[in-house]
């Protein structure tokens, strides 16, 4: 696999390239709607809950807690759902150049996740920014979230590969995901505190991945506090689980995938 992405890097690279330019070049904003729908978003629900949350941030009574804890979900929220839906489709979307092009498949995955963090980076880069700016940048804890990024990316790789192949079997699985990622969202503490939630709601959040990923990030933009690695680690288990999975699975149906499609 890494031996194919090597050989086929430049490939990988025109191609994002590519789709960022068709993304927003026929756009008149461009690529400021990238900043833009984020903004968007966060305004509302800080507009909506920043006054019922910020008693629940312990500690945290500045002017911009409930902002930063927003942004530190919301953005990376975002990441894994471009990516995951991307990840869903990408063999439909992609069904002429499957059938005309020769080149490992599994270019097209990394592909649409290299577009998706991209897109993740000029938004996230931002925010650090207004962290900088406001006084509210951690510091040299800021780089733990590395790992933390890297788990992310595994689970999503994973479950999207997986998702991606069985929607090409059945092409329900698509319609599913988006009806998931809604209730999965309000699942997962982005816009409201844990402590909001019942005891037993809370303690169901343990057996959600992306709020252990969430919180790890909000523990470092927020608190400044390192990422809880213990309650990681079961979910850095199950990301390369699936993804060891997925690519099982994407080999012995790549073939197939060509024929469906």
């Amino acid at each position: 696999m890494f031996s194919a992405i090597y050989r086929y890097r430049g490939f990988i690279i025109d191609s994002v390239k590519r789709d960022f330019q068709s993304r927003y070049q026929t756009s008149f904003l461009g690529a400021a709607w990238l900043i833009l729908q984020p903004i968007a978003m966060i305004s509302v629900y800080t507009l909506i809950f920043s006054e019922l949350m910020r008693a629940r941030l312990a500690g945290m009574d500045g002017p911009f807690a409930y902002s930063i804890y927003l942004c530190s979900g919301v953005l990376t929220w975002g990441l894994f759902t471009e990516t995951l839906g991307n990840l869903v489709n990408v063999f439909l979307t992609n069904a002429n150049i499957l059938k005309k092009l020769s080149f490992p498949r599994i270019c097209l995955p990394i592909i649409v996740t290299a577009s998706a963090f991209i897109n993740f980076l000029i938004i996230f880069g931002l925010f650090v920014l207004f962290l900088i700016v406001t006084g509210n940048f951690p510091g040299m804890i800021f780089f733990e979230i590395i790992p933390v990024l890297i788990v992310q990316m595994l689970f999503t790789l994973g479950l999207g590969i997986i998702l991606g192949v069985l929607n090409v079997f059945v092409r329900d699985v698509g319609q599913f995901v988006n009806i998931l990622l809604q209730f999965w969202f309000w699942f997962t503490p982005i816009v409201y505190v844990s402590k909001t939630l019942p005891e037993w709601v809370s303690g169901l959040l343990a057996y959600n991945p992306m709020a252990t990923i969430i919180g790890s990030y909000q523990n470092v933009m927020l608190y400044h506090q390192s990422p809880n690695w213990l309650a990681l680690l079961p979910v850095t288990v199950l990301s390369v689980i699936l993804f060891l999975f997925a690519w099982r699975l994407f080999k012995k149906h790549a073939a197939d995938i060509v024929d469906e499609i």
